[in-house]
């Protein structure tokens, strides 16, 4: 048996930047960070031949090709699992779901990187994080036709707090964001993450985002900027503006589609805000899922007050990216194929 971890991301400045429509005229960039929620894939050769897939619900089929969960589906195809006299169980599950699934944390990415990681071990493989994303957007976005864009995969796959770039050509480049850490636990120490309890209904909102990109060029331009101005801030160990590009990069967000924000969401903000977050904005594509705030320590009772018909979520900035965290000798199932 394999089992890999692989964290979620929260993202601070650029999103948006990552889709194709938008890098393809230039280039993107994104600061985001992986936190310490994790998905969890177990893969496992068994004794007979079947293929059994455990998430909500239990697939038991022959063959690779009559799985219905797309992700692992074609995962199995990319990495070129062999289906021999032996079965495969997948089987996954999350520190947070069903909150996860359409909450903007970047969950289905890290399920894909998650799933490759282990059919990669489960071959005798071991791929660099570069490959694992790559590959994981290659499946999501070429051979599912999905409307995302590809922050989600590297934050995955790499981890950390980076500052991610997007280029016209097509490759990403992961830099880490490196500064002290007082920064870093400063930072932490502002954040606060509620969930809305509102399905972000991603695809949709992305869709008309990329079709209004041409539209769109002006306020992703600025977003753009605003990733790099807060990289260069944090790497000075300066979060004198944090709250306020956060606040900045949510008013540019807004305009892009029109599902990104809505009533609800507009007044859990203005509640926050006017107990005292400096700024936040909803992640993912938005339209629900979860709201970070960034808030200074002491008025932060008085946000939790005003936002008391949400649950918080606690977290930690996580260094690491996916890993394989447990093994069983091969020697269990037969040899690695």
């Amino acid at each position: 048996m394999i089992i890999t971890r692989t964290p979620v991301r929260i993202s601070f400045a650029g999103g948006g930047s990552d889709l194709k429509a938008y890098y393809r005229s230039g280039y993107g960039s994104v600061v985001s960070t992986a936190i310490d929620k994790f998905m969890y894939v177990m893969v496992n050769r068994t004794f007979d031949h079947h293929v059994r897939v455990i998430y909500s619900k239990v697939e038991y089929v022959q063959k690779f090709d009559d799985i219905e969960h797309n992700l692992a589906r074609e995962a199995i195809k990319l990495v070129g699992v062999e289906q021999d006299d032996r079965g495969i169980d997948i089987g996954y599950m999350g520190d947070m779901l069903p909150a996860q699934v359409g909450s903007g944390l970047g969950a289905s990415s890290s399920l894909t990187v998650g799933i490759l990681n282990a059919l990669h071990a489960l071959k005798g493989e071991r791929v660099s994080a570069q490959t694992l994303a790559e590959e994981a957007c290659r499946i999501e976005i070429d051979i599912l036709g999905r409307p995302g864009g590809k922050q989600d995969q590297y934050a995955a796959a790499f981890g950390g707090m980076n500052y991610i770039r997007f280029n016209r050509d097509e490759t990403v480049t992961v830099e880490p964001i490196i500064c002290s850490n007082r920064t870093r636990d400063s930072l932490a120490k502002k954040l606060l993450l509620f969930y809305t309890g509102l399905n972000t209904q991603s695809d949709n909102t992305l869709r008309e985002q990329n079709g209004k990109t041409g539209d769109n060029l002006p306020a992703l331009k600025k977003m753009v900027g605003l990733s790099e101005a807060l990289k260069q801030a944090l790497t000075h160990d300066d979060l004198s503006g944090f709250g306020e590009i956060l606040h900045q990069g949510w008013t540019h967000k807004q305009t892009l589609a029109a599902r990104i924000t809505n009533s609800t969401v507009d007044d859990y903000y203005e509640r926050a805000r006017k107990a005292g977050a400096v700024g936040g904005k909803v992640l993912g594509s938005g339209g629900g899922g979860f709201l970070l705030l960034c808030c200074e320590p002491e008025d932060q009772n008085r946000v939790r007050q005003a936002l008391s018909n949400l649950r918080e979520a606690s977290f930690h900035f996580e260094p690491q990216g996916s890993r394989i965290v447990y093994m069983s000798d091969p020697k269990d199932t037969g040899d690695l194929k």
